[in-house]
């Protein structure tokens, strides 16, 4: 088959099964292509192809606004020409990082003399799931291709006309550059059994990554029967502490509520030192009514509410991932109560503490399990592109192989070479 092979919306019904074996072919010829030139033609492509792919992703934002969705979450799937530039110079830097195969991790001579190296190698095809943010299907495309696996992307329903233009246009961009059109695979139709029979292609694909929220992750890890990378949902906390800067405290606090409450780095709990709290829950309640956010506080948090309203938070409150303008907000007597209740609703993402001590600082790094942890900065950071990876597949919040924002070393497996000259082990 050529690699200027349709995509499956040109192709009638959609094949899984052909698309996968057309995925796995193209996989095979990547790791000796110039993948670099190939990436900065399709950045380009994105660029050239800004007014179509806008009008694709306008008719997909007006179904979600007149669907009722939140515009917390119509946030994360549209797109403007600022954040197509956005993506395409992601593309760019993803293009301009060291390449991830054939570095050798580690080499030894046995005492047989055997020469043994363990090298980095490509994974071959990785399906990606996910929801509505359509910039997801450039960015994994860009680094599982950067790291010479082929990507197979099945998006939500709600962005499956931005999905159909965006992919059509790289495909066309990776065919014009000499690469196979193949190395991206969109799964043209919206039936969820297409995501049962991806995770359950045993053979065909070698890795799945999931990316959304707690139904989609739940039903990749229950049901998959590939490798799978679990990324998980962020149910992030801020914490005071009682010697902390409230002026950087209130500032890291909007930052990581505000800027864009709809994505998985941002904040749904604040825990505030009871030696601080007279000071500052007032203050940053007030803040947070103003931006019209809503909150669910704790006993404590109601008392010193200074005139906002304030409902009962419940159990349920301090475990939900809000994704919108909502925040759960509790009075703790202090750093051991801060990490308690961490332990118990944390979703091992992202945590935050802010504080003057060093000492209080490091412990909480030490104590918190989570992927990423920062003391005075905001959660908002955990971001392949914030953490200079050029862009993220996912963040992981999994402890094993990989962990917290996925750039390109999370993408590729290894082998081991082993060289001799006739031993055998009778």
């Amino acid at each position: 088959m050529p690699d200027t092979a349709p995509s499956p919306t040109d192709a009638g019904p959609f094949d899984l099964d052909g698309a996968l074996a057309r995925a796995r072919r193209a996989s095979r010829t990547l790791a000796a292509l110039d993948r670099d030139a190939a990436l900065r033609r399709v950045a380009d492509a994105l660029e050239e192809a800004s007014p179509r792919l806008l009008e694709a992703n306008a008719a997909d934002v007006a179904r979600a606004r007149a669907a009722g969705t939140p515009e917390s979450l119509v946030d994360r799937l549209e797109l403007s020409e600022a954040r197509l530039r956005s993506i395409a110079a992601a593309v760019r830097a993803v293009a301009d990082l060291p390449d991830p195969l054939g570095r050798v991790l580690a080499g030894w001579r046995l005492g047989n003399g055997l020469e043994v190296r363990q090298v980095t190698v490509p994974f071959g095809v990785i399906g990606m799931i996910y929801e509505s943010r359509p910039n997801v299907t450039v960015d994994a495309f860009a680094l599982a291709f950067k790291a010479g696996s082929a990507a197979v992307m099945r998006g939500s329903a709600d962005a499956l006309g931005s999905n159909r233009a965006l992919v059509a246009t790289m495909r066309d961009a990776l065919a014009a550059a000499g690469a196979p059109a193949d190395a991206l695979v969109l799964i043209d139709d919206p039936d969820r059994a297409r995501v049962t029979e991806l995770l359950r292609a045993r053979g065909q694909v070698d890795l799945v990554i999931p990316r959304g929220g707690a139904g989609l992750i739940r039903h990749v890890v229950e049901t998959a029967q590939v490798p799978v990378i679990e990324t998980g949902v962020g149910n992030c906390h801020l914490y005071v502490h009682g010697d902390a800067d409230l002026d950087a405290a209130l500032a890291i606090l909007l930052d990581g509520k505000l800027r864009r409450p709809g994505v998985c780095n941002a904040l749904e709990t604040l825990l505030v030192h009871e030696g601080v709290a007279q000071a500052f829950v007032a203050r940053a309640l007030a803040a947070l009514d103003e931006a019209g956010v809503a909150v669910h506080g704790c006993a404590r948090t109601q008392a010193l509410a200074g005139g906002v309203p304030v409902v009962a938070a419940t159990e349920a409150d301090w475990a939900t991932e809000y994704l919108g303008p909502e925040l759960a907000v509790r009075v703790v007597d202090d750093v051991d109560g801060a990490l308690e209740h961490i332990r118990t609703y944390g979703s091992q993402h992202s945590e935050a503490i802010v504080t003057r001590s060093r000492d209080v600082g490091r412990r909480f790094q030490a104590e918190v399990d989570a992927a990423v942890v920062y003391v005075n900065a905001s959660t908002r950071f955990t971001d392949g592109f914030e953490f200079g990876f050029g862009a993220e597949i996912g963040i992981s919040t999994q402890k094993l192989h990989a962990r917290g924002p996925m750039g390109l070393a999370a993408l590729v497996t290894s082998k081991h070479l082993v060289e001799g000259d006739g031993q055998v082990r009778g």
